[in-house]
């Protein structure tokens, strides 16, 4: 019986060729755009998947009240680490400190390169569930050791057996490869964890680290954590929630609370607000996830509304089959085939379009994502989609058609009733109601994107690089390299700073000044710069003076931002001095000299934060910032820089970074999310779009004669256009009104989680509408002027 319900189904669609088309490319795109957001989403829902034991590991964070805003982060100070061990060592299985991930100089005889890593205690490898591939799996255990991963370890030795080997880290010290781990996939935290040095040569190397380890005040570090079997990450939360402020009186006044942040948050979910979880990367999850059912459901609608339309066309067959003794059921079976079989057309299609964008939807998604050719439970539910999507699609047709009575569809008095056409319109109306609400997100999303853009960031970022200096051979050659980048015309300016332009590393408290409010938590944004870091960066100087080596005091001098003037309450900020309220180690007093421009160093979505620019008398640099020639192209002077970098440190591979694109890589997580809501967006419509066009097919083709009747009593085109456009366009109507009060409530609720964000303004909610509009016309109007152009007599001919 289903076979000839297939071949009853397979009849029909070679009858209507061009209505078959319609629906199956309708539903082809519908389902690709689906198969690609499914994809997407898994490949998020499932990231951090590399980890066995993801559900017990965990991250120690720490939230710190400063007046009244409370800050959330995963920096923690080193006595922590004795304090968890010791007193709560029964819920843990591993606690691990580690430094934050960053770039070294690995070099092996003549090759040198630069890769990132962490030094971590020796449980890494156990926690971390690395797979060896050479070596011991306890290859921490010597503080000289150190662990590399397979590309790291083939970049370096080629062929060579790596293990036992000795390189050299920023040409500081030695150390012994113990073992090769496989690389962790892409997916996954850790993935840029390309060498692994024990935590005792961190601190052994480092004298302000072994200042750290009774300094509850530096927070510095991060920690990680696997829990025991029988514990839950909520309760030892609880548990260590107050050790901080219980163990040192002198944070007390910032109520630090200690708590775990566990391994499946730390991509979704990591996004704080006054010290409450409110999600993160998850909103887009969901937010593609309901994209993908819409334009499903879009692509779904159209094969509702061209089914239902052809109605009349059908009745007779229906009318007959019920006559000679076919059920309900079995007409209803036979409509399911029919669905049925469209939709397997169209998902072996999707399947083809999927394949063909996978490759570009990975680059603009910033992703990896293979096809799960192999994988039993895609096909499984293929399956389940097929057939969910056949009766979502078929289920009002076979319902409605099933439903006419043989005896008024033989007799020939068989109409389809005054309201027969209100549930395409209704359909209609749902199309353009998603396509319009995409349309104002899409444009909304573009708009906060480059409102944030076009902020003032406060210095000049055009001919601007960045050149990192993380080894000891750069100490002492400061002036050197200054001269010689100068000199050589590459650059025209040069100055050092303990960030990069685009990054905050730093943040202090603990200082007083005069006039500042009793009981006021300062909380400042702090980089060492050299005298010329204002000038080379073009950071204007709008109170007081720039830093001038000819000035011995400016040694102890320190530039402010002027969100820093407000928020220090300075109505005369400079000559105010600054002194360290720290009463065994004050250090020597410094002073304001000058109020610079704000400066956007951190997310271009936040206000400004109070900023100081402190003279770097102790050689605490790690970036070259250099201002290129602007009178020759930058890939000259950067050839230029490259050849004197490497005539004074040969062993170092010649790394930059332009800082106009390091700024551009601040919107890269919006923009995408904009570009593929663009591209989903331009999808919805054109399935809607498709559906429109089969409608007004089949409308033009009903209304045949009336059209030749009309014709012959002088309507002109513009007359036959209207009268079939006007409907339409009342239902696109209809649909923008329903669509621009739903698209300001959500979209108005997406933008409060910007501090800096547009303001949603008429013409956003006008344009949508204009498009609506417009490519209704347009879609319809290729149908309507094609019907009005035809010859009357031709249609009229038969009556």
């Amino acid at each position: 019986m289903f076979r000839n319900y297939l071949k009853i189904a397979w009849r029909n669609l070679l009858k209507n060729k061009g209505y078959s088309l319609i629906n199956i490319g309708g539903l082809a795109l519908g389902m690709a755009v689906t198969l690609i957001i499914g994809l997407w989403m898994h490949d998020e829902l499932s990231h951090n998947s590399y980890f066995h034991n993801k559900d017990k590991i965990a991250q120690v964070f720490q939230s710190q009240t400063f007046n009244g805003r409370t800050g959330t982060g995963p920096a923690i100070p080193l006595p922590l680490e004795p304090a968890l061990r010791n007193g709560y060592r029964d819920n843990f299985k591993y606690l691990m400190m580690a430094s934050w991930t960053q770039d070294s100089y690995i070099k092996y005889k003549e090759n040198s390169i630069s890769r990132p890593g962490n030094y971590m205690q020796p449980m890494a490898p156990e926690l971390l569930n690395l797979e060896i591939v050479k070596g011991e799996k306890d290859g921490l255990r010597e503080i000289n050791s150190i662990m590399l991963s397979a590309s790291t370890a083939e970049a370096l030795f080629g062929d060579e057996d790596p293990i036992g080997k000795v390189v050299k880290i920023s040409n500081q010290y030695d150390l012994n490869v113990s073992a090769v781990y496989q690389d962790i996939p892409f997916n996954n935290t850790f993935n840029d964890t390309d060498y692994i040095i024990p935590w005792d040569n961190y601190v052994a190397n480092r004298e302000w680290i072994k200042n750290s380890l009774d300094n509850w005040g530096n927070n510095s570090f991060q920690m990680f954590v696997q829990l025991k079997e029988n514990v839950d990450v909520a309760d030892v939360s609880e548990t260590i929630r107050n050790v901080k402020k219980d163990l040192n009186e002198d944070t007390a006044e910032f109520n630090p609370q200690i708590f775990l942040l566990p391994m499946e948050d730390w991509y979704l979910r990591n996004n704080f607000v006054d010290g409450k979880q409110v999600g993160g990367r998850i909103k887009y999850v969901w937010l593609f996830g309901i994209i993908g059912a819409f334009v499903l459901l879009l692509a779904c609608i159209n094969f509702m509304n061209l089914s239902t339309a052809r109605s009349e066309k059908r009745a007779k067959e229906v009318g007959i089959r019920k006559s000679i003794g076919s059920q309900k059921g079995q007409l209803i079976y036979q409509f399911l085939s029919e669905s049925f079989l469209v939709v397997l057309f169209a998902y072996v299609v999707a399947i083809g379009i999927v394949l063909l964008s996978l490759k570009g939807f990975n680059e603009l998604a910033l992703k990896e994502i293979a096809f799960p050719w192999s994988n039993t439970s895609f096909w499984i539910l293929s399956v389940v989609f097929i057939l969910f999507t056949a009766l979502l699609a078929g289920s009002y047709p076979a319902l409605y058609l099933s439903s006419f009575k043989p005896v008024d569809v033989l007799k020939g008095t068989f109409k389809s009733g005054k309201y027969a056409g209100l549930p395409r319109k209704v359909l209609v109306v749902l199309q353009f109601t998603v396509s319009v609400a995409f349309i104002i997100g899409t444009v909304i999303v573009m708009q906060q994107i480059n409102h944030a853009k076009n902020r003032p960031i406060g210095y000049d970022r055009e001919g601007l690089i960045q050149i990192p200096t993380w080894s000891a051979d750069f100490e002492g050659k400061t002036d050197v390299m200054r001269e010689q980048f100068i000199s050589s015309g590459a650059a025209i300016a040069m100055a050092t700073s303990s960030s990069p332009t685009t990054q905050i590393w730093s943040n202090r408290s603990g200082y007083t000044w005069e006039g500042k409010p009793e009981g006021f938590q300062e909380d400042f944004a702090w980089t060492e710069v050299s005298p010329e870091y204002a000038s080379t960066l073009d950071l204007k100087v709008v109170q007081g003076r720039d830093f001038s080596r000819e000035m011995a005091s400016d040694s102890l001098g320190i530039l402010i931002n002027k969100t820093a003037v407000a928020y220090m309450g300075l109505e005369n900020p400079v000559g105010t001095i600054i002194r360290d309220s720290d009463e065994e180690d004050p250090g020597p007093p410094m002073k304001i000299i000058g109020v610079v421009e704000d400066m956007i160093a951190q997310s271009p979505y936040e206000p400004v934060k109070q900023a100081w620019y402190v003279y770097d008398r102790h050689n605490n640099f790690s970036y070259y910032n250099l201002r290129l020639n602007p009178k020759q192209s930058a890939n000259q002077s950067i050839a230029i820089i490259e050849r004197v970098f490497k005539e004074n440190f040969p062993a170092i591979p010649f790394q930059y970074d332009f800082v106009d694109d390091q700024y551009a890589r601040k919107f890269a997580a919006e923009q995408r999310i904009g570009t593929l809501s663009g591209i989903f967006t331009a999808l919805a419509i054109l399935i809607s779009c498709l559906g429109l066009f089969g409608l007004t097919s089949f409308v033009a083709e009903q209304r045949t004669k009336e059209i030749g009747v009309r014709k012959v009593l002088g309507a002109s085109v513009f007359n036959v256009w209207n009268m079939l456009s006007k409907d339409f366009l009342k239902l696109v109507t209809i649909s923008c009104f329903i669509a621009i009060p739903i698209a300001y409530y959500v979209m108005n609720g997406w933008l409060q989680d910007y501090p800096y964000r547009v303001i949603l303004e008429w013409w956003i909610f006008a344009l949508a509408v204009i498009g609506a509009m417009g490519v209704t016309v347009l879609t319809v109007s290729f149908q309507a002027i094609r019907a009005a152009k035809q010859n009357p007599v031709k249609s009229l001919r038969t009556e």
